[in-house]
C-alpha cells in the first residue's frame, strides 16, 4: 500500500488490479476557534500552542464601538459532543477581558452589538404627503425631516393645522395618546426652494404619529361628459358642487332638433373609470331628461358627480322586439299602443315564453313591467320610440312545480266533493 500526496498523483501510473482509495476529509477541523459577531474581522483562528480570549479578540481586530461589553459568550465543545456555555466581561473595545479565559479547540466566541437589543423606534406620518407610513426615528429628528422622508406635501395641504399624536410617559386610565396641534409654513413646500423658516421647528419623539390635513375648501376639479345631439358636446368642468343635469345641457347649448330626449343615456362612473360610453365598469341610471329640463326641481334633475356622462341619441322611430317571440325584430313605433300590441307585432309569444313577465326597457333605461288590477285586468306599459320589448323564457321548473301543486289541490278538492256527495246520498 502506498500513501500518495495529492500533488503527485498525476505522476503515478496504475497497473491492472490496483485499488485506489481516497480518504474522506474529516468533518471536524482540528486546532481552531471561531470568533464571530460584532468584531472588525470575524474569522477562524488557529489555536496554536495556546490562545486566550483577549488574544483572540485582538486578532479579530477588536470590538466595534457599539459592541456590548457586558458579556461575550464562549460555546465550548465537550468530549461527548455536547456544548457548555461560558461567558466573560470585556473592559473596552480593544478586547481587554476582565477575567481572561484560555480557549480550547472548537470554541465559538460571539460578540454582540448593543443595537441588537434596542427596540425598533419609529415615527409615522399620514394625510397630505406623497408617501405616508412608518419611518425609523432618529435622535434630533424634526417634523420637517419626516416630511422630507415622506416625499414632501401634496397639493391642497392645510398649513395651519397639523396634528401630532404622542404617547405620554404616564398614561391615565383608558388613555392611549395625547395630541398637539402645530403649524407649518410655505418652506415645507420644498419645490419652491424656500429657505425662510417662520414656523417653529417641531422635534419628534419615538412613536409620534403625524397627521397632515387637507385644506377644507380645496379639492380637485370635477369633470363630466355630454355627447350626442347637443349643440356643443364635450367634457365640462363642474363650476359648483350642486350643478345639475339640466345645467349641463344648457351649458352645452341645449338639444338639437334631432335629439331623442326620451333616449338620453346617463351613466355614473365607478371610482377610477373613464367617460367611455356604455362601458361595463360604469353604472347606468335611468333618468327622464324631458322632465329634468321641464322641471329643474324634480328628482330627475340629478346633481352631477365627477365622471358622470350623458349621451343624447338621435330620434329613433322603432321599437326593438327581443326574447321569446316568433318573429323578434324591430317594428315602427305607434304612439299610444301598449306592450301587447308589440308582442303581437313580433309574431306573438313562443311556447317557451312567459308573456306575463314581459317588460319594456324605455329609451332612458327605465324598466316598466305588466301590472295586474284586481287580479283580472292587465295594465300594459306603453313603449316609446327607441325602447326595447323583452319577452322572457318560461321557468320550466317553476311551471312544473306550480302545475303539480294545482293538480294536487284539484285532486283534494274532488275527493272532498266526493265525500260530501257520499254522505248526503
Amino acid at each position: 500500500m502506498l500513501d500518495i500526496p495529492f500533488e503527485t498523483i498525476g505522476t503515478i501510473s496504475l497497473e491492472p488490479g490496483d485499488v485506489v482509495h481516497v480518504r474522506q476529509v474529516p468533518d471536524r477541523v482540528r486546532g481552531r476557534v471561531v470568533v464571530k459577531g460584532h468584531v472588525w474581522q470575524p474569522d477562524v483562528l488557529s489555536i496554536g500552542t495556546g490562545l486566550s480570549l483577549s488574544q483572540a479578540l485582538r486578532r479579530a481586530g477588536g470590538l466595534k464601538p457599539d459592541a456590548y461589553l457586558g458579556s461575550v459568550l464562549i460555546s465550548r465543545l465537550r468530549a461527548d459532543s455536547t456544548r457548555v456555555q461560558l461567558r466573560a466581561e470585556v473592559r473596552d473595545t480593544t478586547g481587554a477581558v476582565a477575567t481572561d479565559i484560555a480557549l480550547q479547540e472548537d470554541d465559538e466566541v460571539t460578540v454582540f452589538s448593543r443595537t441588537e437589543f434596542r427596540p425598533a423606534r419609529y415615527v409615522a406620518i399620514a394625510g397630505m404627503v406623497r408617501s405616508g407610513g412608518r419611518y425609523p426615528w432618529r435622535e434630533g429628528m424634526r417634523l420637517r425631516d419626516l416630511v422630507l422622508l415622506a416625499g414632501g406635501l401634496t397639493e391642497g395641504v392645510a398649513t395651519d393645522a397639523v396634528e401630532v399624536a404622542r404617547r405620554p410617559e404616564v398614561l391615565a386610565p383608558g388613555e392611549l395618546a395625547k395630541t398637539i396641534k402645530v403649524s407649518i409654513d410655505s418652506s415645507y413646500l420644498f419645490d419652491e426652494g424656500a429657505v425662510r423658516k417662520s414656523a417653529e421647528e417641531v422635534p419628534l419623539q419615538p412613536y409620534d404619529n403625524v397627521l397632515i390635513f387637507r385644506r377644507p375648501d380645496w379639492e380637485e376639479t370635477r369633470q363630466v361628459s355630454i355627447t350626442g345631439e347637443v349643440q356643443f358636446p364635450g367634457t365640462y368642468t363642474l363650476r359648483t358642487k350642486d350643478e345639475t343635469l339640466a345645467d349641463l345641457v344648457r351649458r352645452a347649448g341645449g338639444l338639437t332638433r334631432y335629439a331623442s330626449v326620451d333616449g338620453a343615456f346617463f351613466t355614473r362612473a365607478r371610482s377610477g373609470t373613464t367617460f367611455a360610453s356604455r362601458d361595463a365598469s360604469r353604472v347606468r341610471v335611468g333618468v327622464d331628461l324631458a322632465r329634468a329640463l321641464r322641471d329643474p326641481k324634480s328628482n330627475e334633475n340629478l346633481t352631477l358627480q365627477s365622471g358622470d356622462a350623458i349621451d343624447v341619441p338621435a330620434i329613433r322611430e322603432t321599437v326593438d322586439l327581443q326574447g321569446e317571440l316568433n318573429s323578434p325584430s324591430a317594428t315602427t313605433v305607434v304612439n299610444g299602443k301598449p306592450l301587447g300590441y308589440y308582442i303581437r307585432a313580433g309574431g306573438g309569444p313562443t311556447v317557451k315564453a312567459d308573456a306575463k313577465l314581459a317588460y319594456v326597457i324605455q329609451p332612458n333605461g327605465k324598466v316598466e313591467t305588466r301590472r295586474r288590477l284586481l287580479w283580472v285586468i292587465t295594465l300594459d306599459p306603453t313603449p316609446r320610440a327607441g325602447s326595447t320589448v323583452v319577452v322572457p323564457t318560461k321557468d320550466l321548473e317553476k311551471t312544473t312545480s306550480n302545475l303539480m301543486t294545482n293538480i294536487t289541490t284539484t285532486a283534494q278538492l274532488l275527493a272532498s266533493l266526493a265525500a260530501v256527495w257520499a254522505i248526503t246520498r
